[in-house]
């Protein structure tokens, strides 16, 4: 075997249990955030019901397969929320030369357990269902911001534990989404170029930390950390008789509020090289968590981060070159604009 034919090695991504607020919890949180951005989360350790991920995928299906003028009647807008047609978005746009080979459906935050966009025809019927997992990851967010913030040593007298969970606490609009995708079979005469066509482009989520479930055998998710690996649905450490840990990842907001301390990292999503293009369907759904629009994007209150400044994060280029605080409504409005095309 040439060395171009030896497979990549997979991501060596730490495995957490997360049943325990407490502070050995914390710090190997903290410790997997800063060294790899990417954590993978024992699903049985969590709020989280294994056969409410399932019925999930199976909404998700079940939307997915609808016709398409079923779906262009809730098609995406500015606010981030509705259905994305497949080669509408390039996550990549410096390097793709045309979009992403998937679809997706964003569900924006409920409000008394209603949905505040239109539903899709054949998801009327399962609002409470959505509306309960939006929740149920959520409140899976709040544990973990408020781990990472006693991992990051926050100062008790600026909020302790909750200052990140009080920032995410639902009392105004937030850039918040629960995404359903699909990657569906890439069609024989779709031209598709491997190396230059794409699932899911190269990126970095913009939000405070992302929940990825995905499904059983459904690999095509890579991390870039000296040369792209593979992340794995199942980590060897993990049998695969229990269900696929949840993936957790930084996002650039949370990394850019930590003065780059806690590591976003570059992630894309393709076919695999065991599955040939006429391979399966790939379904997968992300959380991402922000915090609410009016939050002010100021220094993390810790000495601990201020001891481990030794990396310039964008938020002191930012506030050193244009002398001002953003919100986290602005900094997710220049992302989307990018990726999107909505700039001008």
């Amino acid at each position: 075997m040439s060395t171009a034919e030896i497979p990549p090695e997979q991501a060596q991504i730490p495995v957490i249990n997360v049943s325990q607020i407490d502070t050995e919890t914390a710090d190997r949180l903290v410790d997997a955030a800063a060294r790899f951005g990417f954590i993978f989360v024992e699903l049985e350790s969590t709020n989280i019901d294994y056969n409410s991920v399932q019925h999930m995928f199976q909404l998700s299906k079940k939307f997915f397969s609808s016709p398409r003028a079923e779906k262009e009647k809730c098609a995406i807008s500015e606010n981030n929320k509705g259905w994305s047609s497949i080669l509408s978005e390039t996550l990549d746009p410096e390097h793709q030369t045309r979009g992403d080979f998937k679809e997706a459906l964003n569900f924006g935050e409920f409000k008394d357990g209603r949905a505040q966009q239109p539903l899709p025809d054949s998801l009327v019927e399962d609002e409470s269902t959505l509306n309960d997992f939006f929740a149920s990851c959520h409140n899976l967010c709040v544990r973990l911001l408020q781990l990472f913030a006693m991992g990051l040593k926050i100062d008790e007298e600026a909020g302790g534990k909750d200052w990140f969970s009080s920032r995410h606490d639902q009392s105004g609009p937030s850039g918040s989404i629960l995404r359903l995708l699909h990657y569906p079979i890439i069609p024989s005469d779709a031209n598709y170029v491997p190396g230059k066509d794409i699932r899911a482009g190269a990126h970095s989520d913009y939000g405070s930390i992302t929940l990825l479930f995905q499904r059983p055998g459904q690999e095509g998710l890579e991390i870039l950390d000296k040369g792209w690996q593979p992340a794995p649905v199942h980590p060897e450490s993990v049998d695969k008789s229990r269900p696929p840990p949840i993936l957790v990842n930084i996002g650039d907001l949370l990394s850019y509020w930590t003065g780059g301390y806690l590591k976003s990292t570059v992630h894309r999503v393709v076919v695999p090289p065991t599955a040939s293009i006429s391979g399966e369907d790939r379904y997968s759904m992300a959380f991402f968590c922000h915090p609410v629009d009016t939050t002010l994007l100021v220094p993390v209150p810790s000495a601990f981060l201020r001891e481990k400044g030794k990396k310039r994060g964008a938020m002191e280029v930012d506030l050193e070159s244009k002398g001002k605080v953003i919100t986290a409504a602005q900094h997710l409005k220049g992302r989307l604009a990018a990726t999107y095309g909505w700039k001008k």
